[in-house]
């Protein structure tokens, strides 16, 4: 048939957004980083509207400090177009792995990832084609910023990530984990569900055993997890605003 092809469907994401967010203490202390105030509206809002132009249509938020807030605040998602749930970290800190194998049931056989503090207007349909493409259990988004806006930790060349690491980065290291990623569920069968569990620690697993595919993207991130950080996402989208 000289059909188009079909495209399967987009991926749920799940939304890291249960951190402590020591870097914004006053700001943060009681209420979460995904509800601070970016041109009056909640951070989360934007972030749901971006994900759900891009095609995505089912989110899970995985929550613990102050949770119930952000839940208060997104409901079930029909106002951003797209289909929320919430998943609890419980009495334990988890860790970003923790959170996301508790996510599991929610979440299904493959999914993205990404921080509750990060606005990636990225191609998300052509990083989930990657992914698809690369028959290996995850994906890690990278992007060449050479310590830019953040300090480089991945190694990467010719298509491939030869190098990552977030605590001692070396000279080489020219690209940034991008913050977002795609799971099989199999990527999450050595974490234990019950300590905290670093999503680094997953990646450094995948990569000794050459299971973590890689895909370049070209847009800078934008993040709220610092001071700086927030004016700069809150510059960008009243610009996106203007347009």
């Amino acid at each position: 048939s000289g059909g188009q092809l079909v495209s399967s469907p987009m991926l749920p994401v799940a939304i890291l957004a249960g951190g402590l967010a020591t870097r914004l203490r006053a700001l943060t202390d009681n209420r979460p980083k995904s509800l601070l105030d970016i041109l009056g509206e909640p951070f989360i809002a934007h972030q749901l509207r971006l994900l759900y132009s891009k095609g995505i249509e089912r989110v899970v938020i995985c929550v613990a400090h102050l949770g119930e807030m952000i839940q208060e605040a997104v409901g079930d998602g029909r106002l951003y177009g797209t289909r929320v749930e919430f998943s609890f970290d419980g009495p334990h800190l988890l860790g970003t792995a923790g959170v996301v194998k508790k996510a599991l049931p929610l979440l299904g056989e493959a999914f993205f990832v990404i921080y509750g503090d990060a606005y990636l207007n990225c191609d998300y349909r052509a990083v989930q084609r990657s992914f698809e493409a690369c028959h290996r259990p995850a994906l890690m988004t990278v992007f060449e910023n050479s310590d830019r806006w953040d300090k480089s930790n991945v190694a990467f060349e010719d298509g491939r990530i030869l190098a990552y690491d977030k605590t001692d980065p070396t000279p080489q290291m020219r690209h940034l984990d991008y913050g977002l990623s795609v799971f099989r569920r199999s990527a999450f069968q050595a974490v234990p569900g019950n300590g905290p569990h670093d999503l680094a620690a997953v990646f450094q697993d995948l990569l000794s055993r050459d299971q973590l595919a890689a895909h370049e993207v070209g847009q800078r991130f934008y993040e709220i997890g610092s001071l700086e950080g927030l004016e700069a996402t809150r510059r960008y989208l009243a610009g996106e605003r203007h347009l």
